[in-house]
């Protein structure tokens, strides 16, 4: 299991502590496989509890994962490293479903916007000192959050949502504090969580979003943030409902000083209504990011929020880079003035794709999910014989291990590279791939 390394230790840390030594040195090996919990307390003579205590903080440090019943093993690459680069090729001639980009067709041309922008910086070069947000900018994004609701508050630009989920975060907590998070959810912000030294404490979903029982009990262990996402979540398509937010705004108001994060990354791939959380505890922020529906290379997002949380963010953001390249908040107001993104046209086209793909896997048997964005979502009882088996059919699905930490199997397909008369034969595919069914809970 283990070959020659022996990991040593009578208290928790120093149990983490030889695992991550084993690590760091080669010993132990990227997918090695560590001993059951009780094995090792056995062998080292402590409580069951300590080795449990152990393998927790290591698995929150992104050193090990886990999957249940196959039990804990070493990452395939430190917490620093993104999950999604831990991909495996595909050969020649495979589709790829599995990779998450949006659907370069449905993206609006730039070179209009990108010429408007050229020549709103001649008119006025950008200087040391200027306002970090474009004016203008600033008032398209607040009027756009007044008539959805979002509760007033001033207007950042970051690059990208992680870059604004990193620099909230870093705002307000510190090492060791506990994050709740979607699982399944977001693989760049399970790995962020952990290189940022915070705790991720895992959040069910379902269809509407995180389950509010389960956001209770995170909040009651200790969470000082909650990440949600508003709508199109990765991986599972859910949409945050007007009445899970409801639901969702009551077990807040009993926890004032939890930090909250509106993740709105589906904002212009679904023309469902937003139903954002900000306004009931203390701190909370609203991040929309304007790549998945302008474009991936637009590295861009506006963020709104309490007072204190803003200031924080621009004021950390000036002592780093400054601010987001005008250039990059000029295209995005000429594309926002010239409606280049028709939301219920590329809704309706992602729409047509997912709720297609999830009707023809229902007539084979295969239940799915994918109630909005581009992604669909597949409980599985073997992830890694799935993929394998779909590769071999000539398809690259995303293994659901990428955007678990405790939920049960599953894979992920992004609809955006597919056609309608693609998905009969994805489905027969998948059908093959999964039976027997073993599917497992969803979230």
């Amino acid at each position: 299991m283990l070959g020659d390394y022996l990991i040593i230790g009578r208290r928790a840390s120093e149990i983490a502590a030889s695992v991550e030594a084993g690590v760091g040195s080669g010993a132990l090996q990227p997918g090695a496989l560590l001993p059951p919990m009780r094995e090792l307390a056995g062998v080292l003579g402590v409580n069951p509890n300590t080795v449990a205590a152990a393998y927790r903080t290591l698995r929150d440090r992104g050193v090990i994962e886990t999957d249940g019943r196959r039990g804990s093993r070493v990452r395939a690459r430190p917490a620093s490293a993104p999950r999604d680069e831990l991909r495996m090729p595909f050969p020649e001639g495979v589709r790829d479903i599995a990779s998450g980009n949006p659907d370069v067709r449905l993206l609006p041309a730039l070179d209009g916007a990108l010429a408007g922008a050229a020549r709103r910086y001649a008119a006025e070069p950008t200087l040391y000192g200027q306002d970090p947000v474009v004016p203008e900018l600033a008032r398209l994004a607040r009027a756009a959050f007044d008539a959805e609701g979002v509760p007033a508050g001033a207007v950042a630009v970051t690059s990208g949502a992680l870059d604004g989920i990193e620099r909230v975060l870093a705002a307000h907590l510190r090492p060791g504090d506990a994050v709740a998070v979607e699982d399944p959810g977001w693989g760049s912000v399970l790995d962020l969580v952990p290189a940022l030294g915070l705790r991720v404490l895992p959040v069910a979903v379902d269809d509407e979003g995180p389950l509010p029982g389960s956001v209770e009990r995170a909040l009651a262990e200790g969470a000082r943030a909650l990440l949600v996402t508003a709508r199109a979540q990765n991986p599972t398509g859910a949409l945050v409902s007007a009445e899970r937010a409801a639901e969702l705004r009551s077990v807040l108001s009993g926890h004032p000083e939890v930090l909250v994060i509106d993740d709105d990354h589906g904002h212009g791939l679904v023309d469902l209504p937003l139903h954002s959380l900000g306004g009931v505890t203390r701190h909370w922020v609203l991040i929309r990011s304007t790549a998945k529906a302008y474009a991936p290379d637009l590295r861009l997002a506006l963020l709104t929020g309490d007072a204190v949380t803003l200031d924080r963010v621009r004021g950390r953001q000036r002592l780093g880079p400054g601010w987001v390249s005008r250039l990059l908040q000029y295209t995005v107001v000429e594309l926002w003035n010239a409606g280049a993104v028709d939301r219920t046209a590329v809704a309706r086209s992602y729409g047509a794709r997912r709720e297609g793909l999830i009707a023809e896997l229902a007539e084979r048997g295969v239940p799915a999910r994918g109630r909005s964005g581009m992604n669909v979502w597949v409980p599985v009882a073997d992830e890694t014989a799935v993929v394998t088996r779909l590769l071999g059919a000539g398809w690259a699905v995303s293994a659901g291990s990428r955007f678990r930490v405790e939920s049960a199997p599953g894979v992920r397909m992004t609809v955006s590279r597919l056609s309608l008369p693609d998905l009969p034969a994805l489905a027969d595919a998948v059908a093959a791939a999964v039976r027997p069914t073993g599917g497992g809970r969803f979230g």
